[in-house]
């Protein structure tokens, strides 16, 4: 009886603080414990490893309530209302629950939502013009209804895109508050955050100009005669997910948390506003383009996990192609999976009361309360935006994003790392680099670069009709020279060459003779510390003997880098390389021997 009741891994005894501190000391060996084990976010924040009973943490209230009835939403653009209802129909068939019909012109309503139970299906529409019409068509046809979603006419996305605030829309936001008054659970204001972090901006960021723009809105509708507690029951905002699953996990709760407080300055204390998630631009990649499925998957689990009320999961092959059947069926299926047979959306609030999850939230709840109030003090969300206050702090991050997916520390499959080299991709596909207007925030892919400089590689292959040949040269210790040939072989992979599989030779003489000699236009040296030293300055200048047109490399970090670049070596591939600065000098040497 007693061993039934006995406590799980009670046999185990606790660990304390300063145990696990003192074996982790002596486990690093004299490095440095917050530089190796302290993860240090560009939102600002630091998050230890380890937490235990003996950590006080502060557990943020109103971070909202894991979704049972999550709405899983399909993108569906309309070009006219009869195709716009087939569509929705049909996903409705493979299980969606919630449609966002894209309108670029009003069409009508009793077309477009013709056979769709409005009482089992969440309806969004995304209108640029005539929304005041389409609005009260909309009432009309649901009337007898439980008409759930909301409506976007893009009153902050327009302005923090174009750089221009229509103030008509006010009025139009003012009007389908009083059109939709008897639809509690259709929210007649959408104001969206994604393009915040489809701009480079960090979660910090995303979380507190979203309040900023809430803030200046209340202000506009006000005048206007819109009720502050009205104003905050029509809400609906759109925040995008980052691929840092538990901060963005936190992101989503600690809005929920700051909201409430903003809420609360305005004397409202009970609310009803809805909350949607849609997978990010940033994270999506066109090449090897399948893998941004996993990133959805991770980005929607986050977002269930952060107590969101829907979410729109983009097709995978959206950024380079109009979505196919089956990448749009894929989409949907996996928040259907995600809830139905994982269960997300089926336990009250899972991640409450983790100990590293709570100090994530509370972390990111603090720095973006700290950058609300700095925007509020120096005039609000609009002064912010028009002295572009708001697009210079975003684009300190981005660059420092860019420069983190340049040197590969933060990875991002088959973009700077683990790339596909069996993959073709034609060059219209790819981005030719950016023109950044400091004015406006532009929505964009994190890949642009790396795509830029792959499609330098597509294009130079159609021109000449050859694909640069990399040959990976090897000898001496094994173990070594493997892992720096494996090494090479993913660090060029990234430019569009055809990287040949290792390739070893039994001296230094042989490699440097053969691959001289061999058809590849760029030869990597791959060995140990010990060979460079003893065979590095022989092998170059044997090899420049033979070929002075072919780009030489060495994989590694040789301390006598001078010596051997002075003998004829262009340069090194090591952990600490930059994929653009690197890849792109060699391009542009391997360009010049291929036209000449």
């Amino acid at each position: 009886m007693n061993s039934k009741k006995k406590q799980l891994f009670s046999e185990f005894p606790p660990v304390s603080t300063e145990q696990w501190m003192e074996r982790v000391t002596a486990d690093l060996k004299g490095a440095d414990f917050d530089k190796k084990l302290v993860w240090k976010n560009l939102s600002g924040i630091k998050i230890n490893p380890c937490y235990n009973a003996e950590d006080t943490i502060t557990q943020l209230k109103n971070t909202g309530e894991n979704s049972q009835s999550l709405v899983n939403y399909r993108n569906i653009v309309v070009s006219n209302a009869e195709s716009g209802n087939k569509l929705a129909i049909k996903a409705v068939e493979e299980g969606m629950n919630g449609i966002i019909f894209q309108l670029k012109e009003n069409v009508s309503v009793i077309t477009l939502l013709n056979g769709l139970d409005l009482n089992s299906t969440t309806v969004a529409f995304e209108i640029v013009a005539e929304a005041v019409a389409f609005t009260k068509d909309l009432v009309a046809f649901a009337k007898d209804s439980d008409l759930k979603g909301y409506i976007n006419t893009g009153i902050i996305s327009n302005y923090t895109t174009t750089g221009t605030f229509d103030t008509s829309q006010v009025e139009v936001a003012a009007e389908l508050v009083k059109l939709t008054a008897d639809f509690p659970n259709f929210k007649a204001i959408t104001i969206s955050g994604t393009e915040y972090l489809d701009s480079g901006a960090n979660q910090v960021q995303e979380i507190a100009y979203t309040l900023n723009s809430l803030v200046f809105l209340i202000e506009k509708l006000s005048e206007k005669g819109v009720e502050v507690q009205t104003i905050f029951n029509n809400l609906n905002f759109k925040l995008a997910i980052g691929l840092e699953y538990f901060v963005e996990i936190g992101k989503f709760r600690a809005f929920n948390n700051l909201l409430a407080e903003v809420a609360a300055k305005y004397g409202v204390v009970d609310f009803s506003n809805t909350l949607t998630a849609k997978t990010s631009i940033w994270s999506k990649s066109v090449t090897d383009a399948e893998t941004n499925m996993l990133r959805a998957t991770t980005e929607a689990m986050s977002a269930i996990l952060g107590n969101v009320d829907g979410i729109l999961v983009d097709a995978y092959d959206k950024e380079f192609k109009n979505s196919s059947d089956f990448s749009s069926r894929i989409a949907g299926n996996i928040t259907t999976i995600l809830r139905e047979e994982s269960y997300f959306g089926k336990v009250a609030n899972p991640v409450d009361g983790s100990y590293y999850i709570e100090e994530v939230s509370t972390k990111i709840a603090e720095k973006a309360l700290e950058l609300f109030k700095a925007i509020e003090a120096d005039g609000g969300f609009y002064t912010a935006f028009e002295n572009e206050t708001i697009q210079q702090q975003i684009a300190e991050i981005r660059l420092q994003k860019l420069k983190l997916i340049s040197q590969r520390r933060t990875p991002m499959v088959g973009i700077n790392k683990y790339p596909n080299l069996m993959e073709k991709v034609a060059a219209n596909l790819l981005s030719e680099g950016t023109t950044d207007n400091s004015k406006v925030l532009t929505p964009r892919r994190a890949s642009l670069e790396i795509e830029a400089l792959r499609r330098v590689t597509e294009e130079l292959v159609a021109e000449t009709k050859i694909r640069p040949i990399v040959q990976l040269a090897s000898y001496g210790n094994l173990t070594m020279r493997k892992a720096r040939a494996a090494f090479a072989y993913d660090f060029i992979g990234v430019s569009g060459f055809d990287v040949h599989q290792e390739e070893s030779f039994e001296s230094a003489e042989v490699a440097a003779t053969e691959s001289a000699n061999s058809d590849a236009h760029v030869v990597v040296i791959c060995s140990s510390d010990q060979d460079y030293d003893e065979t590095a300055v022989a092998f170059i200048k044997a090899f420049r003997a033979l070929n002075s047109n072919k780009v030489l490399l060495l994989a590694g970090a040789p301390e006598n880098i001078n010596e051997l670049t002075e003998a004829g070596l262009d340069g090194v591939v090591n952990m600490r390389s930059d994929v653009l600065v690197t890849l792109t000098a060699i391009q542009n040497k391997v360009q010049k021997t291929l036209k000449d």
